[in-house]
């Protein structure tokens, strides 16, 4: 590819080598200057180019330009179309090297393998330059928008480099155009913006505040997310998203949270008074009024006087800690794990032994209870995409799950916070936060189309899974003909796929009322009402509206598969938390097994039967039996549809499971649950499914350790590339 570079003077690029690719873009070596690299825009439009004059023509301050370091990696120059079009294809921007992504530092274990000699005050001093970057990105005008531990890199000698510049909120002070940054990660998102769709609104400095807060107390906290903890509930633990949401701080210091902090997280107190009162500030105070967030001029000030209160441990010089603790907390957490020292003395970097594996404690079997904990949730599978077909509606499953590491098994190995960790370094950049309930204002559209172009160009939109064009498309089939039943369920479909459950609902709602007898949109407004329970204050009432959708679909047509395979999941779901879960149990064991009488072939739902054996052996005195009858439904689904990655992820914990306890077969059981664990991963790899790739790897961590090292690696260089 040819491009044409316009300053400081007319030069053609010839990019050959590309470093990497990402969903919008790739980025290309620069062969006349190894300190540049071209991104070129996959799909370049005009507000692209115009987003990028606005920001070469206001850079902002480079807080680190005394030290030749560069803290945010701008836009230095715009590329062109070397054929004379002069449209601009990209720009180039400075090529960031020997710097890796800040979670290989705050997580202690890449941290000891990558930098062992990156200590506590090193962590101080990252957060401090962090916060500068912010402050300077803010004293412009500009706000981050998608916070996240992927575009921020760190040195070993703890300077920080902001990277994907081009996807901030930029505002063009000529035009008074405010270009959106219209993704975030949930994790990083503050409470007003969750179940918000980011293209829809500005950013704030309050919002960027947010994350740079989460950021700095996992710095602090050994990789420690400020909403993780043991949750002290009867169901499934909520998903960050919806903690935030809640003003769920695990460390509140004003209010009861329903969460406890995890036993192998650092303790509150090693925190400075001064960044403890932050803390508090951000995520309580300011969970009702995000102004009352500290600055990132706070945080400056609050981190340089952390740095410089501390003191140095006589046991371990690289234990240095603030002075308002009377001991070294560091020692004591080192015991605590088993000999890990989050911070290895120079003595034991030199002998390798920081890199040893840990003293591994001896396993104790008892009676009760009968199983060990759950490492994730029947729940992970459950979220069904609808899709459309040319002649009417039906939905097929989603491979999005949310899998729970084992607490128990991280609590006896020590993992130092490996399992909040985990998660959010293996997932890729998140294009959408994960649980938006959008209602998309639908773009203005022509009506010379006629309705079925408007049909078709929906129908294509959706099979490309663009589906906020499919939304518009289908609607202005529906503004032609407004009683069109099969597009109105068209669009409920698109709109549940963009997580805007409650338009969803609505769409089907209005297509019964044209049409009372559609089963299909019955069901997908039973999956819809399923979805938007785990948001409501009252699930119950979801749950139940979702079963009586079922109902009326299977009142219906008895041989309504899906409704049967769907209520039995309701019911697996509401089993959790009822008082009477065996009996909601067998429930739901009864849809799956009718399921399978009207079709031998249905894998899904040998698959949901076999999870609800599975939550039935955890309460179980007969526990194995109940185990072995979830490994013979997962072998008959995989008979069926011998690639269905999630099966394969099942059963290689179940089966891990049952090698905890032991017995003649526990070492078959354990190579077999490794055995099963690859093979999802594989098979989610070739689906391009990276969220449950990267969880499979996770939960491969938790298997087997020694898994971790190359997974790490890999883990690093995919996000790299994004």
């Amino acid at each position: 590819m040819q491009v044409l570079r316009c300053s400081p003077r007319k030069e053609i690029l010839s990019l050959n080598v590309s470093l990497g690719r990402g969903g919008e873009a790739c980025v290309y070596a620069v062969p006349s200057d190894n300190n540049l690299v071209a991104k070129i825009y996959h799909k370049p439009t005009t507000a692209h180019a115009d987003k990028l004059q606005a920001m070469l023509a206001n850079p902002p301050e480079n807080p680190t330009a005394s030290l030749g370091h560069i803290s945010i990696a701008w836009p230095e120059d715009l590329l062109r179309a070397a054929d004379g079009k002069n449209s601009i294809l990209g720009f180039l921007m400075p090529r960031i090297q020997g710097m890796r992504p800040i979670i290989d530092f705050y997580n202690p274990r890449t941290r000891r393998q990558h930098c062992p000699l990156f200590n506590y005050q090193y962590l101080l001093r990252t957060a401090r330059n962090l916060a500068a970057a912010f402050a300077a990105l803010h004293a412009s005008g500009y706000c981050i928008g998608d916070v996240n531990e992927s575009n921020i890199l760190v040195s070993d000698t703890a300077l920080v480099t902001l990277i994907d510049t081009d996807s901030f909120q930029v505002l063009d002070a000529n035009s008074n155009v405010v270009y959106r940054c219209p993704v975030g990660k949930p994790e990083f998102t503050p409470p007003e913006l969750q179940n918000k769709t980011f293209a829809q609104h500005d950013r704030e400095i309050s919002h960027d505040l947010f994350g740079l807060a989460v950021l700095v107390f996992q710095l602090l906290m050994e990789g420690t997310h400020p909403f993780s903890g043991i949750f002290q509930g009867a169901i499934e633990p909520p998903p960050y998203e919806a903690r935030i949401a809640s003003g769920h701080f695990t460390y509140s210091q004003k209010r009861y949270v329903p969460y406890l902090p995890t036993p192998i997280a650092p303790a509150w107190e090693i925190l400075h008074p001064s960044l403890q009162e932050l803390f508090v500030r951000c995520f309580e105070d300011g969970h009702n009024n995000p102004q009352l967030r500290p600055s990132a001029q706070a945080w400056l000030s609050a981190i340089a006087e952390a740095e410089d209160s501390l003191i140095t441990c006589t046991t371990n010089p690289q234990h240095r800690y603030n002075n308002h603790i009377r001991s070294c907390p560091w020692c004591e957490r080192t015991v605590r794990l088993g000999g890990r020292d989050p911070f290895p003395s120079h003595r034991a970097i030199e002998a390798r032994e920081h890199l040893q594996p840990r003293i591994k404690r001896k396993k104790h079997y008892t009676q009760t209870p009968h199983f060990p904990q759950r490492t994730m949730s029947p729940h992970s599978a459950n979220y069904w995409q609808p899709v459309i077909t040319p002649s009417g509606t039906s939905y097929k499953p989603s491979k999005k799950s949310k899998l729970y590491p084992i607490i128990c098994c991280l609590l006896g190995f020590g993992l130092l916070g490996y399992a909040d960790v985990m998660i959010k370094f293996t997932q890729p950049l998140v294009t959408q936060n994960a649980y938006t309930q959008q209602t998309l204002k639908s773009p203005q559209t022509s009506n010379k189309l006629s309705f079925a172009d408007y049909y078709q160009q929906g129908y294509t939109a959706y099979k490309d899974r663009d589906y906020e064009k499919a939304i518009a498309s289908f609607t202005g089939a529906i503004e032609q003909e407004p009683t069109h039943a099969r597009a109105i369920v068209n669009r409920g479909n698109a709109r549940y796929n963009m997580k805007d459950y409650e338009g969803a609902v609505g769409d089907y709602s209005e297509a019964l009322k044209i049409n009372p007898n559609q089963t299909k949109a019955l069901v997908n407004r039973g999956n819809a009402r399923y979805m938007l329970a785990e948001y409501s204050n009252d699930p119950d009432l979801e749950y139940n509206l979702a079963i009586a959708d079922y109902n009326r679909a299977i009142g219906l047509n008895n041989n309504e598969i899906e409704a049967y395979i769907r209520r039995g999941i309701v019911r697996t779901q509401m089993a959790k938390y009822s008082g009477e879960s065996q009996q909601a149990y067998k429930r739901a064991i009864s849809d799956f097994t009718h399921a399978i009488k009207l079709n031998v072939s249905k894998a899904e739902a040998y698959f949901q039967r076999g999870v609800v054996y599975y939550q039935i052996a955890q309460y179980s005195s007969n526990y194995e039996q109940e185990y072995h009858q979830a490994i013979a439904d997962f072998n008959q689904a995989l008979t069926i549809s011998p690639k269905l990655a999630k099966v394969y992820l099942k059963r290689g914990m179940v089966r891990y499971e049952l090698a905890q306890y032991g017995g003649s077969e526990s070492n078959k059981n354990q190579a077999k649950a490794v055995e099963d664990i690859q093979a999802s991963a594989k098979f989610f790899l070739e689906q391009d499914d990276m969220d449950n790739y990267q969880q499979a790897l996770s939960n491969m961590c938790v298997v087997i350790e020694n898994k971790c090292d190359p997974l790490f690696n890999t883990s690093s260089n995919v996000e790299k590339t994004n």
